[in-house]
C-alpha cells in the first residue's frame, strides 16, 4: 500500500488525477496532458509511483537510445489501506481531504476555463442527499457504487463519448 506522504505530493497526485480513467500512459504522454510540470520533475515522481507499486509498467520500447515505460495505475495500491487509515490523525484526515477538494477545484476550473463551457449541456451536476443507512446498508452501498463505476473504466475515448471525472464524498452527518 501506498503511503499518505507519498499519495499527497502535490506533483505525485496530478499525475495520478491524470491518469483516473484508467487508461496506460508514458512519461512523454503525461508531460504532454502536464505541461507546467518540469521533464525532470515528471521523471523522478514518476519513477517514485512506480517504485512503491502505485504505478505499474505494462510495457517497455526503446525510442533513440533510452527505455520509454508505458504505465497504469494499480489502484489497489494507490489508496491507504484500512489499517493505516484508522491510524490516521484528525489532521491526517484533514489534509488528506483538502488535497482531495483541491483537486476537485482545479478540474472544475480546468472545465469552465474552456470555452464554450456549458454545464448544462455537458451534463454537470454537484449535489449532496442525505440518506439514513445502517454500517450495513452504507457499506453495500459503497461496493455498488464501486461495481457501477470500475464496470466503465479502462474504456477507450470514442466519437462520441467525453472524458468525464466521478467524484464521491461519504461521511456521517449529525
Amino acid at each position: 500500500m501506498a503511503t499518505l506522504d507519498l499519495l499527497l505530493h502535490p506533483v505525485r497526485l496530478r499525475i495520478l488525477r491524470t491518469l483516473l480513467d484508467g487508461r496506460p500512459a508514458t512519461t512523454a504522454q503525461l508531460r504532454e496532458r502536464l505541461p507546467d510540470i518540469p521533464p525532470a520533475t515528471m521523471y523522478r515522481h514518476v519513477a517514485a509511483l512506480a517504485a512503491a507499486g502505485v504505478l505499474d509498467v505494462l510495457g517497455e520500447k526503446r525510442i533513440r537510445g533510452t527505455v520509454e515505460r508505458t504505465y497504469r495505475v494499480c489502484w489497489d495500491r494507490a489508496e491507504i489501506d484500512p489499517a493505516d487509515r484508522a491510524t490516521m490523525t484528525t489532521d491526517d484526515h484533514r489534509r488528506t481531504f483538502t488535497a482531495f477538494i483541491g483537486g476537485l477545484l482545479a478540474d472544475f476550473d480546468q472545465y469552465l476555463a474552456c470555452e464554450p463551457a456549458d454545464p448544462t449541456a455537458d451534463g454537470v451536476t454537484y449535489q449532496q442527499v442525505a440518506l439514513w443507512l445502517t454500517d450495513t446498508e452504507m457499506a453495500e452501498l459503497l461496493v455498488e457504487i464501486r461495481a457501477a463505476v470500475t464496470a466503465r473504466m479502462g474504456r477507450d475515448p470514442g466519437p462520441n463519448t467525453t472524458r468525464r471525472m466521478i467524484s464521491l464524498v461519504a461521511m456521517p452527518a449529525e
